[in-house]
């Protein structure tokens, strides 16, 4: 077989010991990848679960993410710890892996490992040492599933656990008695007590129902728009006895604000790269919703979740999706009899963002529409 090639970049083994190194080996390992790594580090991984066109070799692009890479050469691409453990040795962080590196798919008495040497062989230290680079320094360290699919979603998915934004600031007019405003827009707002210099605009939550049960999981409340502080609100200069709203501006907006719509806190940057990982115990759950206004969702959209933080789940961890089987008539024996075939698996979920009782999720893959009810489940 040919090797695999696409677009290959200037070599680069590392950025340097500062600040890309650094942002690298911050990256969350569990000790479960870790683990996985490790036993899968002594021997390799069996050929009968590489993908069976994995290349011998694959020079990274940018652009490229660990889930692709995976997927390039074994048959689940979730099982990113062991493509990592195929190269234990050399990479000592799965996230360093850049544009530009070429591996090689080295197979040896039933097992298959990756190696930056088309022979496997070589001194690991010295091919990962810093080197200085010609190119400008904009390469980063791939990043697990493509980032830029739920970077809107890491502050704009909101789940309460209680109908909080009931008693948040509100919004209560608009310049010129407008009923609906954009960027840059000013809105007058009740209920500041502690201004902030940024906040969220949420439209009223609506209630996320366990499908099964119908029990309230968390109020999901949609994201409208960003604003800044402007100036504190006060008393009526001629009247003492009427309130003066604080001022907000709008800045970047998703869809138009109105009168009514709510004001929270703008919560610190959440860390957006994960590893892809199976959840460590059997968990079956309902898609809740789908994000946005659509029926049905699709490869690349978002789906709530009726499982969260207290069932186990947590970010990064890949479930399957089912389709239920059809029910049928069987027409084969003495006399017609229904039955129903069994559940197919359709799709890959990635986990992004957890609540208490809900969680969000990329559709990764998917061959049918998802809709609400839907079955997941551990791969």
């Amino acid at each position: 077989m040919k090797p695999y090639r696409l677009s290959p970049l200037p070599l680069l083994l590392a950025l340097s010991l500062g600040a890309g190194l650094a942002h690298a080996t911050n990256y969350p390992v569990t000790d479960a990848q870790r683990g996985t790594a490790e036993r899968v580090a002594q021997a390799g991984v069996p050929l009968s679960e590489l993908a069976p066109d994995a290349p011998d070799s694959y020079t990274v692009k940018r652009g490229d993410t660990l889930w692709a890479i995976s997927g390039l050469f074994l048959r689940s691409p979730w099982r990113w710890p062991e493509l990592w453990g195929m190269n234990r040795a050399e990479i000592a962080n799965p996230h360093l892996i850049y544009p530009g590196q070429t591996l090689y798919l080295i197979k040896k008495d039933g097992r298959a490992m990756l190696s930056f040497e088309p022979d496997g062989s070589g001194s690991p230290s010295a091919r990962m040492s810093p080197r200085v680079r010609s190119s400008a320094l904009d390469e980063n360290p791939l990043a697990a599933i493509p980032q830029h699919l739920i970077e809107p979603f890491l502050n704009e998915a909101v789940v309460f656990d209680t109908n909080a934004l009931a008693s948040a600031p509100r919004i209560v007019a608009a310049r010129e008695d407008r009923v609906l405003m954009t960027e840059n827009d000013l809105g007058y707002v009740r209920g500041i007590r502690e201004p902030l210099a940024e906040y969220r605009v949420f439209r009223n939550p609506v209630p996320l129902r366990d499908p099964g049960t119908g029990e309230i999981l968390g109020y999901e409340a949609r994201y409208v728009a960003k604003a800044e502080f402007v100036r504190a609100g006060g008393v009526s200069p001629t009247d003492k006895n009427v309130e003066v709203p604080a001022t907000i501006r709008l800045g970047k907006v998703r869809s138009e604000v109105g009168v009514g719509d709510r004001l929270a806190p703008v919560p610190p940057r959440t860390f957006g790269q994960y590893v892809p990982h199976a959840p460590a115990g059997a968990i079956e759950g309902r898609v809740v919703s789908i994000y946005g206004d659509g029926i049905t969702a699709g490869q690349n959209q978002i789906v709530a979740l009726n499982r969260g933080q207290d069932d186990g789940l947590e970010r990064g961890q890949v479930l399957a999706l089912w389709r239920a089987g059809q029910r049928v008539t069987d027409r084969t024996g003495a006399r017609p009899e229904s039955v129903q075939l069994p559940d197919e698996q359709h799709g890959v979920l990635f986990v992004f963002q957890t609540f208490k009782r809900v969680s969000y999720a990329l559709i990764i893959s998917v061959k049918e529409p998802v809709g609400k009810g839907d079955r997941f489940s551990q791969p």
